[in-house]
């Protein structure tokens, strides 16, 4: 049975919101989406995206659906809903799963333009001020949580996710598992870290996973994640906009800065492309500070 078989034979919603006629296309689509290895957090957004995409032009079937009516539908989040050009891309691929993959409609969208996202530069913490936000942070959960992060350079998807055994001390290393694009990367660890995470593993013993959330079998939550760097940055002072993200731009930052090669920090944070790490040479220290102020040679220090 096809996926358009499948939405015919449906007489009733399984997603809240969705029309009827419609309601299966969700279960065929995370079918599809979970046989390509898409992660949890990818197959949530397209069913999100697609779910809102449906509900727009019910009762509307989506294969009645043109390429001038999706590239409506586009306009409306830019124009009125005021979606950001990320937001509009992740759309954009959820639809084209849909038609491409789901439909075998190749290249239905192929003409319409994604809308460019704005190049803004990451902030990035100094050394110190990560130290200051470290030595704030006294529940030694919450500072191996943050340690782990900044010395792994981890995203907090993956540092949530992270189990004991992932904590591999005699190599002095970190496995990340099923990271972005579901691979696998070894990270730096960091003697410090270590020390600290020994420390943790006496008071806590840590089970299935290396940072136990409230749920009973569950880590902890990326909100939580959030909430603890958020609130320690705050006590230490920081008036920068940070996130928990912050503390992989500055690992990765510091790293440039001490003489790292770019190409060994695209292995340590896991990018596909060495276009995305170039993005910290125009936030080192190293980079700009060898540049001269031609102001300077106007007014030498005496």
């Amino acid at each position: 049975m096809n996926s358009d078989e499948m939405i015919k034979g449906e007489s009733r919603s399984s997603d809240a919101g969705v029309p009827a006629r419609s309601g299966k296309l969700f279960d065929v689509l995370q079918q599809e989406l979970r046989l390509r290895n898409y992660s949890h957090k990818t197959i949530k957004s397209y069913r999100s995206c697609i779910r809102t995409f449906v509900n727009y032009f019910a009762p509307r079937h989506p294969r009645e659906l043109t390429n001038e009516d999706i590239r409506k539908y586009l306009l409306h989040l830019i124009d009125v809903e005021k979606s950001t050009a990320g937001s509009v891309n992740q759309v954009l691929n959820a639809i084209r799963f849909l038609y491409v993959e789901l439909y075998k409609r190749p290249l239905v969208l192929g003409d319409i333009p994604r809308p460019k996202k704005p190049k803004k530069l990451p902030v990035v913490l100094s050394q110190v001020e990560v130290q200051r936000i470290l030595n704030v942070v006294e529940n030694l959960k919450h500072r191996c949580l943050l340690m782990v992060t900044y010395s792994g350079g981890l995203r907090v998807g993956e540092v949530v996710r992270l189990k004991p055994e992932n904590i591999d001390g005699a190599r002095m290393v970190i496995h990340v598992q099923k990271a972005k694009g579901q691979k696998d990367r070894y990270t730096l660890l960091g003697s410090a870290t270590l020390d600290e995470l020994r420390e943790y593993w006496k008071v806590f013993h840590p089970g299935k996973w290396l940072f136990p959330g409230k749920r009973e079998g569950g880590y902890l939550s990326e909100e939580s994640a959030q909430k603890i760097f958020k609130a320690a940055a705050e006590r230490a002072g920081i008036k920068k906009r940070v996130s928990i993200h912050t503390l992989r731009h500055s690992f990765a930052t510091h790293l440039l800065e001490s003489g790292v090669d770019l190409r060994y920090i695209q292995e340590l944070l896991g990018h596909a492309s060495s276009k995305t790490t170039e993005i910290y040479t125009h936030v080192s220290q190293r980079t700009i500070g060898q540049i001269v102020n031609p102001i300077d040679k106007l007014f030498p220090k005496r």
